[in-house]
């Protein structure tokens, strides 16, 4: 019985260690056309880019008329879209949805509904898609639009707009903490705030004032105020005008501001606020903006942003030079956010969320690490592990290829699939 089941398994073996290898060919080849096409497309862009800009405005609208749908339901790099291209207020469906943010911890997308005056809590599972599994808030909560997760101090913030205040939530329960602001022009009040990050090397949490052209900066402990930068309407460099969304890159101690009003991104030291560098101008040629609303930071620090006018999202190095566009059809982006454990984009355009997949706009959103094998899908991670218990089980399968082959490759192969 056990001659059986050695034999059986060698033949399963070899049977596997031919199909690794096609695998692994077939990457390599895939990755060698992908560097040659990229080459190729880069020339061939800079030949026809002036007419492709000229024309894709109109080509856009007529493929809207005749098609009837969405141009972003036959983009192949979007891995999934959330809610009806028509309002509505069914679980799952959104009206103007305008924040986003991953709890990685939780495996969790949270949208602001706004229009709704709720907040939808999705499961990010790969296999069936982004399920939905709560909903918090009420009106009154109104037209909430700005939210960051504090995972230090379990809570969610969330800027309810229209009512000129902050409200923590339990990141745990989803119960209502504390809400803090009123409408003014003080140290603790706001007009129309629109958004709030976390900066949690400084331990604190800047508010975006966006009819106080300001930034409010709290603290992270208490919420108490700490001080504001801007607060005069303005163009010139440090000065804002509507601010709309702010990202902290942790890795360079900087704050990246939508200066939605002048067109533009800003770059502050997150130390002190001071000014570095600026970005952008309006337009709608490649690295142009026209009322950028949100902003997200990748894992590579690559800077991307909700084109909002130029119905388009566009990434940038952290230098600020632009990489490339996605056009979102005929709907205008207004918030967009990270998934650093899968890769993930998500953006809210009209009154869905479109997720990219990992890898298919930007190159190296996802790298597998030991680390990050619990975020696979569970039809890959059960591949693999009934593969390891295979070789494990058969003599001299040191040998093998697949014996060979790290399970990090395993992972990056499959990926492909």
């Amino acid at each position: 019985m056990s001659g059986w089941l050695r034999e059986g398994g060698a033949v399963l073996c070899s049977f596997i260690d031919w199909f690794l290898l096609l695998l692994v060919a077939r990457c390599l080849f895939a990755w060698c056309l992908s560097r040659v096409s990229r080459v190729l497309h880069h020339h061939l862009c800079l030949a026809v880019l002036s007419l492709r800009v000229s024309l894709c405005h109109c080509e856009r609208d007529i493929e809207g008329e005749e098609m009837g749908e969405n141009p972003l339901d036959r983009d192949a790099r979007i891995k999934l879209s959330i809610g009806t291209e028509e309002a509505g207020d069914a679980d799952g469906q959104f009206n103007s949805p305008c924040g986003l943010a991953f709890d990685h911890h939780r495996g969790l997308l949270i949208v602001l509904d706004s229009s709704n005056h709720r907040v939808q809590v999705f499961s990010c599972d790969d296999d069936e898609g982004f399920s939905f599994v709560s909903t918090f808030g009420e009106y009154g909560d109104h037209n909430p639009c700005g939210i960051a997760i504090d995972h230090d101090h379990d809570r969610i913030l969330i800027v309810d707009r229209f009512n000129h205040r902050v409200q923590s939530w339990s990141l745990s329960n989803q119960s209502l903490l504390s809400s803090i602001g009123q409408y003014g022009s003080g140290d603790l009040e706001f007009t129309l705030p629109e958004h709030i990050a976390i900066d949690n090397h400084h331990h604190r949490i800047i508010v975006v004032d966006a009819y106080n052209h300001r930034l409010v900066f709290l603290s992270s402990i208490d919420l108490s105020f700490l001080f504001s930068i801007g607060g005069i309407q303005g163009s010139r460099p440090g000065e804002l005008d509507y601010p709309s969304s702010i990202a902290i890159d942790d890795d360079r101690c900087r704050i990246i501001v939508c200066d939605s009003g002048n067109h533009r991104m800003q770059v502050l030291s997150s130390i002190d606020g001071s000014f570095l560098l600026e970005f952008g101008q309006e337009g709608d040629q490649p690295g142009e903006l026209s009322y950028p609303q949100g902003l997200c930071i990748d894992n590579q620090g690559r800077i991307i942003v909700a084109d909002y006018n130029n119905l388009r999202l566009q990434s940038f190095t952290p230098e600020g030079h632009h990489i490339s566009s996605l056009d979102c059809g005929t709907e205008r982006p207004s918030a967009v956010a990270f998934d650093e454990h899968r890769g993930l984009i998500a953006f809210s355009a009209g009154n869905q969320v479109h997720v990219i997949g990992a890898n298919q706009w930007l190159a190296d959103t996802l790298t597998w690490r030991p680390d990050r094998h619990r975020y696979a899908p569970s039809w890959m991670k059960q591949a693999i592990s009934t593969m390891t218990m295979i070789r494990s089980l058969i003599d001299g399968g040191e040998s093998a290829s697949m014996s060979m082959i790290p399970n990090e490759i395993l992972f990056e192969i499959f990926s492909f699939l």
